[in-house]
């Protein structure tokens, strides 16, 4: 009689002998976060790398692609024919459990976004990539492009690892090279972006990225930011960029950089390098497509090639198409290459009205940026009748409002200058009739205290600072100032006599219509009288840009995370081009060294100093601790940023779009969709 082991060698070597000449491993379990079907989770969730998946459902992983990415790549001009799914993948793949089901190949997702650049970001994040990610509870980040990384223990130096034989769409090897090169020459480079983002600084001071070997990446930073990790994965900007492709367009690369560019059509090589980066960090700036479409065909591709689970093949005024990515580098757990849906749509619509009724009707796969809560009577009433669902889920910002401290009307900037105005314009809104009317007593009112949710070290007296509905007072407080009713219209004049209109111009992306129409009510009702305008996105942020608004408001607020690695809502204008900023000519006096504009007051310099210093303090100590109660302190109790009411928000998807599991909060601050795992998504119809 054989012993066991004697008997498990006489089947390898009968298995060996079996013709082919190998050991047929076992296929691998349709491991799913619904159904581990036995297999441990790996070291991080709903995800492996691939040894670590094989070894622990003792299985080999064979590889399978989309029937149609033959077809599908042969729409992105300038692609090569394909070689196999084995080869257009890394060594090293991402695999990941699919929420409920193993997917199926095929379909279009069509999405509805404002405008080329306004209303996108939840659309781009269904396919987005970085180095890593915040998983689906918010609290844990993971390995995405990057299969890992390393701080050092005073976290002045992160290292990336990167997945070997990771490639772009276009099957050129991605590589540290391609950190650098976006680091070195777009990022910090002024013919590109003017001025440098505040993420990609540390104190204010540049990093240095050191690249060891192809896979390895290291920034090395002039003081410590451990929050630089939590900016990477939340951050619309990309940390890498096709050095392959662009750096033949950028001058201090390529010599002949110019001369490759007029042969194209084109004035020089930074015209080129602008219509395909578009001197932005924002990932989603429009293509050669739509910049330059009379010169288009004289550039080898459409677009720059993607790490991203689609890439564009279209680009028109009216919209935008992407078809999946051949070289993506995502499978699930049965080898399939991510992503299942084969094709993505997008049409800009502005109209909010007819944004709702191509909702009713089905017409949308998914929807939640530019979604809010007034809206959510009439989809859920049409539920059924569009085949779709709608989830209520909580927001992490709330409506807020701003006033133009730095006005080109002297008298206005005087009046919106007086901290009196700001705290008696707060104390006119009544919060509590804003959340029964435009929130249906399903929202808290509470001041804007930047952080959300108010860290535990933090007194929460702010959330309520001068958020009481008190109107007398307010009246008292604008008498203070020298706003009277000189005509006796019922409405206030400016100090010197002339009329003070409010005009409200607003945008449902950032707000809703309904909270702006009460808070114009409550303010005229102390006798400062309003007009309201609904304007597009692109107008309101134009508006905002140029200095030209009474008042901004958008959904503002923050969660710690994001300000550990992003300290810009402390610095004027306090956001960037696409948010809810003041302060303009604060921040013009600042990037030109006090040559133009004006100057900020004593507080925002001591705010701009300490979250430099918070950023950097030991998280958790007492140091860190005190800084950002002086920051919470001096943002509001000066009320640059006026809080309402925060509510929940709708979240709507058609029924036919599966594996999208129930979101934990309806957010940008986090990146919209990007913890849910877009590539998983697929549509069963």
């Amino acid at each position: 009689m054989l012993r066991k082991s004697t008997l498990a060698l006489a089947l390898f070597a009968f298995a060996a002998a079996w013709p082919g000449g190998a050991l047929q491993a076992a296929p691998c379990p349709a491991v799913t976060v619904k159904d581990m079907k036995g297999v441990p989770p790996g070291k991080y969730p709903q995800q492996y790398e691939l040894a670590e998946f094989e070894k622990l459902a003792n299985c080999k992983l064979t590889f399978k692609e989309n029937p149609a990415i033959k077809e599908l790549n042969a729409r992105i001009r300038g692609n090569p024919p394909l070689p196999p799914v084995s080869e257009r993948l890394p060594e090293e793949p991402l695999v990941v459990a699919p929420y409920h089901s193993i997917g199926k190949y095929g379909g279009t997702y069509h999405n509805l976004s404002n405008a080329p650049e306004a209303g996108t970001a939840g659309f781009m994040s269904v396919r987005h990539v970085n180095l890593v990610r915040y998983s689906d509870d918010l609290q844990t980040i993971v390995p995405m492009v990057a299969k890992g990384w390393k701080w050092n223990d005073d976290f002045t130096e992160l290292t990336f690892y990167l997945r070997k034989g990771h490639k772009w769409s276009d099957g050129h090897p991605f590589t540290s090279a391609d950190v650098k090169y976006w680091y070195d020459n777009l990022a910090l480079n002024p013919d590109v972006i003017k001025k440098p983002k505040d993420y990609v600084l540390v104190g204010g001071k540049r990093m240095t990225v050191e690249t060891p070997d192809p896979q390895t990446v290291v920034f090395k930073l002039p003081a410590p930011k451990p929050g630089l990790l939590a900016h990477f994965a939340t951050t619309y900007a990309q940390a890498f960029q096709p050095k392959h492709f662009l750096s033949q367009w950028d001058p201090k690369l390529n010599p002949k950089a110019d001369e490759l560019a007029r042969k194209a059509g084109f004035k020089n090589g930074l015209e080129v390098l602008s219509a395909y980066y578009g001197n932005s960090d924002w990932m989603d700036t429009a293509t050669p497509m739509l910049k330059a479409p009379d010169k288009v065909a004289n550039l080898p591709k459409d677009t720059t090639p993607t790490l991203e689970s689609h890439i564009y093949v279209k680009d028109t005024p009216d919209g935008r198409h992407l078809v999946a990515n051949p070289y993506f580098f995502m499978v699930d757990t049965q080898g399939q290459q991510l992503p299942y849906i084969n094709e993505q749509d997008e049409i800009y619509v502005n109209d909010n009205q007819v944004r709702i009724l191509k909702l009713i009707n089905g017409e949308v796969t998914f929807k939640s940026q530019s979604l809010q809560l007034p809206s959510a009577p009439i989809l859920l009433e049409n539920q059924e009748k569009g085949d779709y669902t709608v989830e209520l889920k909580p927001e992490i910002a709330a409506p807020t409002f701003t006033f133009n401290v730095t006005s080109a009307n002297p008298e206005k900037r005087k009046v919106f200058g007086d901290l009196r105005f700001r705290q008696a314009m707060s104390l006119a809104i009544n919060r509590d009739e804003i959340n029964k009317v435009a929130f249906f007593d399903l929202g808290t009112p509470q001041q804007y205290a930047v952080f959300s949710p108010l860290p535990e070290f933090i007194d929460k007296k702010w959330l309520t600072y001068m958020a009481e509905f008190d109107p007398e007072r307010a009246k008292k407080l604008l008498d203070e100032v020298g706003l009277k009713d000189v005509d006796g219209d019922g409405f206030r004049e400016l100090p010197n006599g002339e009329k003070l209109v409010l005009n409200l111009q607003f945008a449902t992306q950032g707000i809703a219509g309904k909270v702006v129409e009460l808070v114009g009510q409550h303010w005229s009702n102390v006798g400062i009288k309003t007009t309201v305008k609904e304007v597009t996105p692109d107008e309101y942020r134009s508006a905002q840009s140029a200095n030209q608004l009474d008042v901004g408001m958008w959904r503002k607020g923050h969660p710690l995370a994001i300000v550990l690695g992003n300290g810009r809502m402390f610095i004027p204008p306090f956001e960037s081009y696409f948010f809810l900023r003041t302060g303009m000519l604060w921040a013009e006096y600042l990037d030109s060294n006090g040559e133009k504009g004006i100057k900020p007051p004593d507080y925002v310099y001591q705010m701009m100093d300490d979250i430099k210093a918070f950023q950097s303090a030991p998280i958790g100590s007492e140091e860190w601790k005190a800084l950002g109660r002086r920051l919470v302190k001096n943002m509001v109790s000066n009320l640059l940023f006026i809080g309402t009411v925060l509510a929940p928000a709708p979240i709507y998807h058609r029924n036919a779009l599966k594996n999208v599991p129930s979101f934990k909060t309806h957010s940008y601050e986090y990146y919209w969709n990007f913890p849910y795992r877009g590539p998983q998504w697929y549509l069963d119809e």
